[in-house]
């Protein structure tokens, strides 16, 4: 059976794994990021209302993970909105990207936990040998 594109929490001690995985690294951060959704809320749930541009550069694809996942830590907790639709674009060192959604309604999105950060724990950014690539790390919450 071949995986696509998609994403899968992992446990982790009091934290969250998140796994997110596709046919290319922008698809699997695409993914990593509607993890990270769907530790706080239902992602189908959010109405993709609001456009925020998210832009971030690092030395390699590991950090360029936390980064990007710290950016939309950033955007929520300062907007005080939820993410439920993403587009990245990674060129070289390079990660620009757009996040859809909307401040959190607490009746209507409920959400369970506050993600407090990317962490450097469990992470890996990597092409499997089905080709499939893999963007993971744990959340604090």
């Amino acid at each position: 059976m071949s995986r696509q594109a998609g994403w899968a929490h992992f446990p982790h001690e009091a934290d969250v794994g998140l796994d997110g995985y596709g046919p290319t690294p922008a698809v699997a951060f695409e993914q990593a990021a509607l993890a990270m959704t769907a530790a706080i809320t239902d992602p189908a749930a959010v109405r993709p209302e609001t456009r925020v541009e998210v832009r971030c550069e690092a030395p390699d694809p590991e950090l360029l993970l936390v980064d990007w996942l710290n950016a939309l830590v950033f955007e929520m907790a300062t907007r005080g909105m939820l993410f439920g639709a993403f587009s990245v674009r990674i060129t070289g060192e390079r990660l620009e990207a757009e996040a859809r959604g909307e401040r959190v309604d607490r009746r209507r999105h409920g959400p369970a936990v506050e993600v407090k950060g990317a962490t450097y724990t469990a992470l890996k950014v990597a092409r499997g040998e089905d080709g499939i690539w893999t963007a993971q790390c744990i959340i604090d919450v």
